[in-house]
């Protein structure tokens, strides 16, 4: 039977949330990142009520309709902190589970770490454990796929001018470059509407500027992680999957999903699915 996902706003941190959820139990909060919404999630959250969870898929801090923090405070602590304050107005327990893809996976790390009595298993996709970073910024293939970084820390209003020109056509050949292949027009049409105003497409890129208080330092988190990487990644090379294990917790797992490129939740949903059903339900 297929679950219904529904949409409500839930204060947390000092913001209100828009959240897409679906299902009860034990609550699985799924975060999202760049150029990216909530609704990234939308193949995973039916699967997870199904599967006896209470689905939870915040837009993050700044992404329409989320509130935009009068503070400008988009460091990765604070997003992580986002995350423990939802599992507060949510009635999460330790049986919670925690799932992230891009800039939500980097929240997730902090948050599991940061606090794990509240998180049983995590699950991350795209994005390696901070403790890679040193190795991903010394490799020259990388830092060429990382050119829109150093654009975003630009301090100026270039960057914002240059991802918004054109109905914010850079998302679009972003999407093309990170998932090759991948029609992602549909999908873009529901992230362009959380980006459209000038505060929230700030607030994408201030994510960026923010910098943050030793990611590479951060502790590991000790819960047992499901990482997953798309073998076509074009975001991160794939190739860094393989160093993952060492900066994750016992009992954690490493896979590289054949035919995904950076946004695999969505170009391989059955598959993706399966595998984080099945291991926050062992």
């Amino acid at each position: 039977m297929t679950r219904v996902i529904h949409a409500r706003t839930v204060p947390a941190n000092g913001l209100e949330f828009g959240v897409l959820e679906a299902g009860s139990g034990p609550l699985a909060l799924c975060l999202h990142g760049f150029p990216d919404c909530a609704h990234t999630w939308r193949h995973l959250l039916p699967e997870l009520a199904a599967a006896g969870y209470h689905a939870v898929a915040p837009f993050m801090r700044g992404y329409a309709p989320t509130g935009v923090p009068p503070n400008g405070d988009y460091r990765m602590s604070t997003v992580a902190a986002d995350a423990v304050a939802l599992h507060d107005v949510l009635n999460g327990t330790s049986e919670a589970v925690l799932i992230g893809h891009d800039w939500g996976a980097e929240a997730a790390y902090r948050a599991a770490a940061a606090e794990p009595e509240r998180w049983r298993r995590l699950v991350t996709l795209a994005v390696p454990p901070a403790g890679l970073d040193a190795v991903l910024f010394a490799d020259f293939d990388q830092l060429k796929r990382f050119w829109y970084i150093f654009m975003f820390r630009d301090p100026g209003e270039f960057a914002a001018a240059i991802v918004a020109a054109n109905d914010l056509a850079f998302a679009d050949r972003l999407w093309r470059d990170w998932s090759p292949g991948f029609d992602a027009r549909e999908h873009l049409a529901l992230v362009k509407d959380s980006l459209r105003t000038p505060a929230s497409l700030a607030a994408a890129i201030g994510y960026y500027r923010a910098g943050d208080d030793a990611m590479a330092n951060a502790p590991i988190a000790p819960q047992p992680t499901l990482y997953l990487h798309g073998a076509a990644d074009g975001c991160i090379g794939a190739e860094f999957a393989a160093s993952a294990p060492e900066f994750l917790g016992a009992g954690s797992r490493v896979a590289v999903v054949d035919g995904a490129g950076h946004f695999l939740q969505l170009e391989r949903p059955a598959e993706v699915n399966a595998q984080i059903v099945n291991w926050i339900t062992n």
